[in-house]
C-alpha cells in the first residue's frame, strides 16, 4: 500500500503542475479550489472509482459530481490524465468553441456527469444519481465534492436530510473543507461549523481526515464503501492553493489564474520547471 500511496502522490502533483499551466494558458478561472480539491480527486479517479475512459457511458460506472463546479480545472486535469481525452486539450481551457467550459458541461466533456457551477444544487443531484442507480438494482457508487462555502446554502442540507432519510449508503459526499470563499473566511462571511456535528445530527456516517495525506483520503473511502445503511460524508480539511506556497490561505486566488511571473514560480514550487508533467 505505501508504494500505491507514494504513486497517488506523484500523481497528484503531476496534476497540480497540469492545473497551474492551463489556468495560466486561459489566464481565467479557479486556481485555490482546484489545487486544495485535487488529491481527493486523484484518489478517486486513480484508486477508487470503477470507470472506463473508453466507454464513458459505461451503465456499471461509478459516479462522479463536482458540486463546487468552479473547480472543474482539477476534473479536467484527472479527465485527461485517464484518458477521456488528450492532454492537449487542456490548453483549450475556456476558449471559445471548446468542451472544457468553466463549469463541467456533461453535454460536452466526456466523463462529466452532470453540470454544476450553481452551488448547492450538487448534492441533491448526487442523491437523485445514487437513486436511480438503487431502483436499477446497480453496485455503482456515487461521490460528490463540497466546498465548505457551498454548505452556506440550504439546499445542500435539505439533500443532507432526503439522503439520511433514504439511507443512500450508496452515495459518498466529500468536504473540501479549505476555510475560505470568494469573499474571505467561510467563518466570518456564514460560519458553517461545526460540519462533521451537522452531518451526525443528519444521520450521516462522518469521517474526519486530513484532504491532502492521500493514505488517509484511500482510507476514509475505503471505510465509506464498507459503511452499510446510511450515507457517509468525509470532511477533508485542506489548505487552499495547496502546493504553491505563495497561493495557499489566500482567498485572493480563489477565482485568479497565475500570471506570466507566477507561472515559473508556481511551477518551481511544484518541481517543474516546462511541459506538462507527464511529458
Amino acid at each position: 500500500m505505501k508504494e500505491r500511496i507514494a504513486v497517488l502522490e506523484e500523481k497528484a502533483r503531476n496534476l497540480r503542475i497540469d492545473i497551474v499551466r492551463m489556468l495560466h494558458k486561459s489566464q481565467s478561472g479557479h486556481t485555490g479550489g482546484s489545487l486544495s480539491a485535487i488529491d481527493m480527486i486523484a484518489a478517486l479517479y486513480f484508486h477508487t472509482m470503477n470507470h472506463r475512459p473508453e466507454d464513458p457511458a459505461w451503465p456499471d460506472r461509478d459516479r462522479f459530481v463536482l458540486c463546487k463546479g468552479h473547480a472543474a480545472p482539477a476534473q479536467y486535469v484527472a479527465l485527461a490524465e485517464a484518458g477521456y481525452f488528450p492532454k492537449e486539450d487542456l490548453m483549450m481551457l475556456r476558449r471559445l468553441g471548446s468542451h472544457l467550459q468553466g463549469h463541467p458541461d456533461s453535454k460536452s466533456t466526456p466523463g462529466v456527469e452532470v453540470c454544476t457551477g450553481s452551488l448547492g444544487q450538487g448534492l441533491s443531484m448526487a442523491n437523485g444519481i445514487a437513486l436511480g442507480l438503487r431502483l436499477d438494482g446497480r453496485e455503482s457508487r456515487v461521490y460528490a465534492i463540497m466546498g465548505d462555502g457551498e454548505l452556506q446554502e440550504g439546499q445542500v442540507w435539505e439533500a443532507a436530510m432526503a439522503a439520511a432519510h433514504y439511507r443512500l449508503d450508496n452515495l459518498c459526499a466529500l468536504v473540501d473543507a479549505n476555510g475560505l470563499q470568494i469573499d474571505g473566511e467561510v467563518g466570518k462571511v456564514m460560519n458553517v461549523e461545526s460540519i462533521p456535528d451537522k452531518f451526525r445530527a443528519f444521520g450521516w456516517n462522518v469521517l474526519e481526515i486530513d484532504g491532502h495525506d492521500l493514505g488517509a483520503i484511500v482510507g476514509a473511502l475505503d471505510a465509506a464503501a464498507a459503511a452499510k445503511g446510511t450515507p457517509t460524508v468525509i470532511v477533508a480539511r485542506t489548505v487552499k492553493g495547496k502546493g504553491v506556497s505563495f497561493f495557499e490561505n489566500k482567498a485572493s486566488y480563489h477565482g485568479v489564474p497565475p500570471s506570466d511571473e507566477e507561472l515559473p514560480r508556481a511551477l518551481a514550487c511544484l518541481g517543474c520547471f516546462e511541459g506538462f508533467a507527464s511529458e
